[in-house]
Parts: structure tokens; sequence; C-alpha cells
């Protein structure tokens, strides 16, 4: 993607003050439609407006796509519907036209689909918008090359002629029978290589990868990945051909599920970007905050019940840090690897004790490891045998814990469709501090 300096920027916001169009358009001729959508990022919203008018309608619809979801709905609030529909979405494919539908209000969308001209094109937009926008039938494109599996090679030829002239990409050719059911791909090369076959069904490469409409995305980047092809089709519920997802679609959608899965693992509740304002990055940001200090006055209402403890003994209260620090870390490491195992699918939330198993037997051995280190450490440089012992048995108990819990709390998440991503961040941190030094607090008054 261009990266574009101080002096380009400085150059063309002057072309734009001087409303020099030849110029801008000049400049703007050799940028690809996702540079100028960067573009866009670094103008404010007038400018922008400015710029979009210079361009051909096929080039401002693909800009549009390229933007960012929050900065496209502000393009679409000042374009009124009849533009939408003839200069946007008629210029685009149907899985890239049912992205910018989604950014719009529902009566919005209705006039938009009342006023496109392909009736075909609003059929389809129309059935793409009923499906789980997290889904394949979400995200996929009903553009394809297709030809009946009882074609000779010459009707084929014909066919795929005259389907290609109104379509940019063609990755595949598939096959259907008379139920418009999936039954192959048909090899370009073999168009070549055995142009007298007598039908399609002969030549075809039968039973190809597919995904069904309900499939989840991260389950589509999967198969994309595993069987290294650049488009698979899409099949509903009885194995009848209904679309296609390119690389492309699957890239975009998991790039946008990862930041917000890293986000809610960093105690953000809504999805936002650096530009947002600083009331929405505000309101992002507040409630796990807010909950953090629920947790940490759950921990001092824990400890105020054990004043007379650290009364007696102030030196256990200089291991408290280290206890829920402990607990902390472990249950954000154990939960990161199943949701990392989740996420690209080596873990099967049908084997989920089998991973609780495992975890618990690395949560031992580091727990040994690490309690005998502290024990040893305190033993020699603290002259208490007492709060030595309870502490090395505390932080061995936490530790175990902390693992476990990181452990099946994502699992449990996931059982029940919530986001497991919620679990590598401040929900793990604070669910281990508060049991940490409950752990702690009640194995030293046991002890001592």
């Amino acid at each position: 993607m261009e990266q574009f300096t101080p002096d380009f920027l400085q150059q063309f916001r002057s072309i734009i003050d001087s409303k020099d169009k030849e110029k801008a358009i000049e400049m703007l001729n050799d940028l690809h439609p996702a540079d100028i959508a960067a573009l866009y990022e670094e103008l404010d919203l007038n400018e922008a407006e400015f710029v979009n008018l210079l361009l051909d309608a096929d080039k401002a619809a693909d800009v549009l796509v390229e933007l960012d979801e929050d900065d496209r709905r502000k393009m679409l609030e000042d374009l009124p519907a009849d533009v939408i529909a003839k200069q946007v979405i008629d210029q685009l494919e149907t899985d890239d036209a049912v992205d910018v539908m989604r950014d719009l209000d529902e009566e919005i969308q209705e006039e938009v689909l009342s006023r496109i001209d392909d009736m075909e094109q609003a059929g389809d937009i129309v059935d793409l918008l009923k499906y789980d926008e997290d889904t394949a039938g979400g995200i996929m494109g009903t553009e394809m090359v297709i030809v009946n599996e009882n074609w000779s090679m010459a009707e084929c030829v014909k066919e795929m002629r005259l389907q290609a002239e109104t379509m940019d990409e063609i990755y595949y050719v598939y096959v259907i029978d008379d139920d418009e059911r999936l039954k192959g791909i048909f090899p370009l090369k073999k168009m070549i290589t055995n142009p007298g076959a007598s039908k399609v069904k002969y030549v075809m490469e039968q039973d190809p990868v597919s995904v069904k409409t309900d499939t989840p995305i991260d389950e589509v980047a999967q198969t994309i990945e595993k069987y290294d092809i650049v488009a698979v089709p899409v099949v509903d519920s009885i194995g009848r051909l209904v679309g296609r997802i390119t690389v492309d679609d699957v890239m975009d959608e998991v790039r946008e599920q990862s930041e917000r899965g890293y986000q809610l693992a960093s105690g953000i509740s809504q999805d936002i970007e650096s530009t947002d304002t600083v009331i929405e990055q505000t309101k992002a940001r507040l409630p796990w905050l807010l909950i953090g200090i629920g947790g940490g006055i759950a921990s001092a209402t824990i400890l105020g019940g054990f004043e007379s403890s650290l009364a007696t003994n102030p030196a256990l209260a200089l291991f408290i840090p280290l206890i829920g620090g402990t607990g902390g870390n472990v249950g954000i490491q154990s939960s990161a690897i199943v949701v990392q195992g989740l996420a690209n699918g080596t873990l099967d939330i049908k084997n989920a004790w089998q991973q609780v198993l495992k975890e618990s037997g690395v949560a031992t051995i580091n727990a040994t490891i690490i309690s005998l280190l502290v024990f040893l450490y305190n033993y020699f440089f603290l002259d208490n045998n007492a709060i030595t012992a309870a502490v090395s048995l505390s932080l061995f108990a936490v530790v175990l814990f902390a693992s476990i819990f990181g452990t099946i709390v994502p699992l449990t998440l996931e059982k029940f469709k919530i986001d497991p991503a919620l679990a590598t961040g401040p929900f793990i941190t604070i669910t281990s501090d508060i049991i940490g030094v409950l752990i702690y607090m009640g194995v030293c008054e046991v002890l001592l």
C-alpha cells in the first residue's frame, strides 16, 4: 500500500484548495483504489468528498469498499439512495455490494434496493443480507462461471465465454447437475488437452472442497489455507451451489475478527480505531476499567478480613503482588493457548477434557518449579519458616488454579458461542487476582 509523505499530502491538499481538478485526477490515476482509500484517511470529510467526485463510478465504488467501515458510513450519509444504487451498488460484485448495504439503515436499504436496475442483482443482495455476516453465506459472492455436467465441450466453451464477459476475475469454473447441485470443478487445462471430450462430466474434477452457507468465517479461512485454494464454492443444506468465497474476502474478515479479538483481550469492549473521537474511545475502554476497580475493591475487602494476620505478620503483605501477578500471568498463558487452538482448528471443543488434563500436567510442573524457587529464596533470606511454607504452598495452588481456570473459561465461552478472546484479557487477570489473594490468605491463616 502507498505510503504518503508529508510533501505529497501538502501538495495534494493545495491542489484541492485550488480546485485544480485536472491535476488532482492526474495524481489519482496512478493510485490503486486501496491507496486512495488510505489517502482518504489523511483528509477531512469535505476533502474526501471532493476527491470522490473526481473518480469514475467504477473506481469510486472500489474505493468505497476499501474504506474503513466508519469512514464508509460517513461517505454514504451524504449520498442519496439513487446515487448509491446507480453509482455504487451497480458497479460492485454482490459480496462487496452487501458489505456496503450493511452500513445503511434498513429504510435506506429498501430505498436503494428499489432503485437498482438489475433485478437479479437486487434479488441476490436481498438473499445475501439474510445470512449472518460472520458466516460463509454472509461474505460470499454470486458471480461465478457455471457449467452443466451434461453439456458438450462446445456448449461449455460457448457458455463460459458468455458468462465471463460480466466478471472481473475468474478463479474456477464450477460444474453442477440438473438440480443445481455442485458436482465438480472444470479444469481449464482440459479444454485445451481434451477438446473432443463428449461431456463435461468426463473431464471434471469430482467432489471439490466446499463449505456450507452457515460455516463460520474462521472455518472457511482454515479450509482455504488447508487446501491451498484461492476460492471455495458455497453450497446450501442440500448441496446446491449458491456462491463462492475468494481468499481476499476471507482475509478481510479474518483481519477484522483478529482486531476485534485483540481489542477484546485488551479490555476494549467495542471495535474502535485510533482515529475515533475521545468520547468513542472512552466509552469502549471504560467498562473493563470499572470492572477492574471492582476487582481491586474485592481484593481489598478480602485482605481486610485478614487484617489481624497481616498485623501480626507484616511480611505477608510483601508477597501479595507476587501471588496476584503470577496467577494472572499463568491464567493468560493458558487461555491464550486455548484461544489460539480454537481459532486455527487444532483444538476441538469435543476434546476439551484432554486439553484440561494436559494443562493440569503442565501446571503441576510449572507450579512445582516456581514454588520451589520461591521456597529456596525465602528459606535463605526470610527468617520465618511458617511464612516461607505458606507462600510456597499458596503459589503452588494459585498457579494450578489459574492454569486450569484459564483453560476451562475459553472452552466454556466457545461452547456457548461467546468470543473466547474475552478469556485472554482482564477477565482472567481480575479473577485470578481475587482467587489468588483468597487462597494465599486462607493458607496463611491455617499455617500461621
